[in-house]
């Protein structure tokens, strides 16, 4: 069973930004047995900002260990949260190896679009993650459909991971 992440840098609990999250990682994962966490570091805030915090910590080793990590943030002042940004601080370089990840960042209009593929995914990479999508960007307002949001780029995002699974078959060493 894959083991997965949706890690909310809201600093408000139960938005959009997490619904839009937690939406991603399903749809990608459909028909999947998963075992998915989700994660609003806005219940970590003040730990997340002490190196000596126990919880904190075990939250970081949780989610090194997983399979796929969706990692999600509003935009702010074009960029992500700085509680998103003290929670990746935790990892040294390499901190993610081996682990997927997805950034996805909301905002209020597309004049952000490129701050996940610009911001949040090159951070990814620097701590080791396998990034192997662009980042994803959506336009929430009042009112917004969430489902169709997500519909379009999640089908998008099975696509390219259905290619990267056809690919990656030809790296695995031949049964014996």
């Amino acid at each position: 069973m894959l083991k997965v992440a949706v890690i909310i840098g809201n600093p408000q609990p139960n938005s959009r930004t997490g619904k839009i999250a937690e939406m991603v990682a399903k749809t990608l994962l459909v028909g999947q047995p998963v075992d998915i966490a989700v994660i609003e570091l806005a219940d970590y805030a003040s730990e997340l900002f002490s190196r000596d915090s126990k919880r904190a910590a075990g939250l970081a080793e949780q989610v090194a260990s997983c399979d796929l990590v969706v990692f999600a943030s509003p935009t702010y002042k074009a960029c992500f949260t700085g509680l998103l940004k003290a929670f990746l601080d935790r990892y040294d370089n390499n901190g993610l190896r081996g682990v997927t990840a997805i950034a996805v960042m909301t905002g209020g209009n597309a004049a952000h679009e490129l701050a996940p593929t610009v911001t949040l995914v090159p951070l990814l990479m620097e701590l080791g993650a396998i990034v192997p999508v662009k980042g994803l960007f959506f336009v929430v307002g009042e009112g917004a459909d969430l489902e169709a949001l997500v519909g379009s780029q999640g089908q998008e995002l099975r696509l390219a991971f259905g290619r990267l699974a056809k690919l990656s078959s030809a790296f695995l060493p031949a049964a014996a």
